[in-house]
């Protein structure tokens, strides 16, 4: 018993050490300071790294006042680098051999986190449906940020009326249904959720737009505009080349493509482990050399465009929404659920505010832009 007690005292001060690093208190009065409720948490950190942290407070074992200053701390002392769970190898040796977003396996985060149901996203996302990063560099709310974001893409396309233009991971059909409204095109979004194909086809029921519920490996016909929002998080490093040339077959050599992604600071080949388990299975951030590399010899590069930091709005703003929204949604978002949902944005918030993450719009072309061109901002 005396040794027990003796290596809990040892694990204890290791993490109070390690918090302390981080400018981080137990039991302190700061915003960012962590109460810790169960003991257990201590070795169940040291032990399982991140995915330890992430379900550690799920189960309600600890709480801070600033869940989003808290991670943020903890990420900008690297303390996120420098414990990793004793799964992490395994995670890292399955990236490596298998291909975890190709075939049935693309189709899975589609089932576990967009199919999740379409009431928490109507409650979270705003005006519309679109679950990715406002631009707010002339808003100050997330509906104009929205509003502001689809029109820059848009824009930066060059859409004529009468342009035929493909969505690449449409989600709910916002983007297409805007670009036929206010653009006059016509399109076709796939997507590899069930839920938002049903909704998207609803949305844009009237107009021109053709939602296909459909791996994007499959197209191969002619586009005068690809656009691809949110979704190249979910292709993996082993399949950029392939989205680039699938991509490339199927845009008319005078057309423009934009990609809104996610990116990273550093070359990876697969993502957190909480976030694998619990948000987004078999996803992982492209870097810009990966990137770069993937779509060597495919196309132009016209323009690469970071606001990042408006991630960090974009965020609060759906997380003011959802707080605000928790007691009229279904009983199936229970408190394990709610806690999983805010550690997920409290966390995303964190790594956009110390600039671990980006957010990047590319605008590329196959053969450049006669002339070049005055990319909008």
């Amino acid at each position: 018993m005396g040794l027990e007690v003796h290596v809990e005292a040892g694990v204890q001060r290791r993490v109070i050490a390690l918090l302390d690093e981080a400018g981080i208190q137990v039991g302190g009065s700061q915003p960012w300071d962590i109460q810790i409720h169960d003991p257990q948490f201590h070795a169940r950190v040291l032990a399982e790294g991140s995915l330890g942290l992430g379900e550690s407070y799920m189960d309600g074992w600890w709480d801070a006042p600033s869940l989003d200053a808290f991670l943020a701390r903890l990420m900008q002392a690297r303390l996120d680098a420098r414990v990793h769970g004793s799964g992490e190898v395994w995670d890292a040796l399955k990236a490596r051999l298998i291909n975890l977003q190709a075939g049935q396996r693309s189709f899975e985060v589609g089932k576990r986190h967009y199919d999740l149901g379409n009431d928490l996203y109507q409650a979270m996302l705003g005006q519309r449906l679109v679950y990715s990063c406002g631009y707010w560099a002339h808003a100050d709310n997330l509906d104009q940020a929205q509003h502001d974001k689809l029109d820059l893409i848009c824009r930066k396309l060059d859409l004529q009326p009468g342009m035929r233009v493909l969505d690449i991971g449409c989600g709910w059909g916002e983007a297409l249904k805007f670009a036929a409204e206010k653009y006059a095109v016509s399109g076709v979004g796939v997507t590899i959720s069930q839920e938002q194909a049903i909704y998207a086809r609803q949305l844009c029921q009237g107009l021109p737009v053709d939602i296909r519920l459909q791996d994007y490996h499959q197209l191969d016909e002619p586009f005068d505009a690809i656009l691809s929002v949110g979704m190249f998080e979910h292709v993996g490093v082993k399949n950029y080349r392939s989205y680039f040339e699938v991509a490339r077959r199927c845009l008319r050599p005078e057309g423009h493509f934009l990609l809104h992604s996610i990116g990273s600071n550093l070359s990876r080949e697969r993502t957190d482990a909480w976030i694998a388990r619990y948000i987004f299975p078999n996803s992982m951030l492209p870097s810009a050399a990966q990137i770069s590399t993937a779509m060597e010899g495919l196309f132009v590069l016209e323009d690469w465009h970071n606001f990042g930091t408006d991630y960090d709005l974009t965020l609060q703003a759906w997380r003011d929404n959802i707080e605000a929204a928790w007691d009229q949604l279904d009983a199936r978002y229970d408190e394990r659920f709610r806690r999983m949902w805010r550690f997920y944005l409290a966390g995303s918030m964190a790594t956009f505010r110390i600039r671990q993450s980006q957010l990047w719009q590319l605008l590329l072309s196959p053969n450049g832009i006669p002339g070049g061109c005055r990319v909008p901002r």
